[in-house]
This record gives structure tokens, sequence and C-alpha cells, in this order.
């Protein structure tokens, strides 16, 4: 089985209020990221923080799995682990994606995951025009490492550690904007 983390536990300290339920073409922003990854994996699984309320009702309708990060300002990875940490035991692989990047084409997702199965790699990663970007996919292989993950690196750390286990998706555009202030909100609004 493939699954999906969508990281939601985030702060947005640098946003000042609930980046993740911002509304864009009358949908929470939470709400285009899991849309962008739920018909490609089996499982989705979101992480969120203690208090989820309002993100919850934000996916209420979707077939979504729910994991609350009790430490959420610990960093990105303590969110990575959690949510690894609640895949079931069948997972061959996780794809972890932001919570906050509502327009990852579904052309990348599709890229990522064929990578997966053609390269036999335990890791396989968006390269946009050069630079490395999420989402990323993670083969079972590699969930101890993630599950043991701390701070605010994300899971950088697991992916640069061996390069020879990653595969490198190229592709021809620009990394899809994730949102992480005002001007990253409103910038969404003209593309």
């Amino acid at each position: 089985m493939i699954a999906a983390v969508v990281l939601a536990a985030g702060l947005a300290r640098r946003m000042g209020r609930q980046k993740l339920l911002l509304q864009l073409q009358g949908k929470a922003v939470v709400r285009w990221a899991v849309e962008r990854v739920i018909g490609h994996v089996e499982d989705v699984v979101i992480v969120t923080g203690p208090d989820d309320t309002a993100i919850r009702q934000a996916l209420s309708d979707l077939a979504v799995r729910f994991v609350a990060n009790p430490r959420p300002q610990d960093g990105q990875g303590t969110s990575i682990a959690v949510g690894v940490g609640a895949l079931k035991p069948w997972t061959r692989a996780a794809l972890i994606a932001l919570g906050d990047q509502p327009r990852i084409p579904d052309a990348v997702v599709r890229a990522l995951l064929e990578a997966l199965q053609r390269s036999g790699k335990a890791i396989v990663a968006p390269l946009y025009r050069g630079v490395q970007g999420t989402p990323v996919v993670f083969s079972s292989e590699v969930f101890g490492e993630l599950r043991a993950l701390t701070g605010d690196a994300g899971a950088r750390a697991v992916v640069q550690a061996h390069p020879e286990r990653v595969e490198a998706v190229a592709l021809d555009l620009a990394m899809p904007p994730d949102v992480d202030t005002p001007e990253d909100y409103a910038k969404l609004h003209v593309q």
C-alpha cells in the first residue's frame, strides 16, 4: 500500500493566523493540498496540532485519518515522525506532502510514484528546475529514520544522508508555492 502523510500541524508564525484554513477559490488551503494527493494513494494521514477541530471540519467528508502531534512547536520533523508512526504496518511507501502547498500538479505526484516503482530506490524527490522540493516519497525501508526525526529541518537530513538511495525526478516547472506569509497567499489568487 502507498500512503500519504500530509503535514498540517504548523503554527503559522509567519502568517500570523491559521493559514491552512484560508480560503482559495471556495476551499481551505489544506483541502486543496489533500485533494491533490488523495486520488493517488490508498491511505491518507493528516498530521495536525492538538487543537485540530477546524482542520477536521475542513476535511470532514474526505476519506482521511487524523493523528495529532502533541508538540508541533518542536518542528516539522516531529510531525513527520508522528505521521509515519501512524502508518499501517503493511505500508510500502509514503508520500510526505505539505498542507500549505495547494497547487501540486497531479502530474508531479504521478511522476514521483512511477519513479518509485521504476527505480526501486528508497527515496524519490522532485527537482523543480534543479531545486529539490516537495512532496517526497519514502519507501518503508527508511520509515525508521523518519520516525526518529526531531526539530524543524523536516526530512532533508534523511534525503541527503545517502544520495545513492535517492531517485531525483527532474521537472521543468517552478516549485509549487507554499503559503507561509500573507504575500504568498495573495500571490495564489493571481495564479
